[in-house]
């Protein structure tokens, strides 16, 4: 049962959303804080999340030191080395890294699904690892090899000082496929598929989540 005493349909009204809707967020918020969530049918619960996160979130207390999901140290992990292979020499038009398309959709869907990444997550996390190279060697069969310093940019992640860091990759390979757009298009659906699939199963703490797959057209905020 939510803690909130009142419901925010009036800023439900400021944001577009039409009369019916609002009054069904009502009558369903009414609901789940007299009697809880549990007896509400699934499409009720996800028309409530939806409602919910299109809505202004409150911090206060705790909540308000709370990270966001981008402060978190496997996020950041993740989109720093993101960043460095955007630095990657000899991309032709339209040529789009393997491994910048996983780490993208990795990222993607930690922002959808914005898991605790506390201790219990991060252990699991260790499964994406050999995702990841399977998915990349997948890939290679399709485009030509460039390179990419994986052990040099953790060693100038570690002297910013990220010194816990791990590396990306188990080995020392510096091989770093790259695609035309039509390959890489249909690369990225394969690895946005797996990834999404596995980012929910994989975090213990999405282990009761009823979030649905995100849209294809979904994109985190800016």
């Amino acid at each position: 049962m939510l803690k909130d005493e009142t419901s925010r349909a009036d800023e439900l009204k400021t944001l577009g959303w039409s009369a019916e809707d609002v009054r069904r967020y009502e009558e369903l918020w009414e609901y789940r804080h007299r009697w809880g969530a549990i007896n509400l049918e699934r499409d009720d619960r996800l028309f409530l999340r939806k409602a919910e996160a299109a809505l202004p979130k409150r911090l206060s207390g705790k909540a308000a030191m709370r990270k966001t999901i981008k402060e978190k140290t496997l996020y950041r992990w993740l989109a720093a080395f993101h960043e460095a292979m955007g630095q990657v020499e000899g991309l032709q038009e339209g040529e789009v890294g393997a491994w910048t398309i996983v780490i993208e959709e990795e990222l993607r869907a930690l922002e959808y699904y914005e898991p605790v990444l506390g201790l219990p997550d991060t252990l699991k996390a260790k499964a994406f690892g050999p995702v990841r190279e399977q998915l990349v060697a997948v890939a290679a069969a399709d485009g030509r090899n460039l390179e990419f310093d994986f052990l040099g940019a953790l060693a100038r992640f570690q002297e910013q000082g990220n010194k816990g860091w791990k590396p990306l990759r188990e080995t020392a390979d510096t091989t770093y496929p790259v695609l035309p757009a039509a390959a890489a298009a249909e690369f990225r659906a394969k690895a946005r598929t797996e990834l999404v699939a596995l980012t929910r199963a994989t975090y213990p703490s999405l282990a009761e989540t009823d979030k649905p797959e995100p849209a294809d057209d979904w994109q985190p905020a800016a």
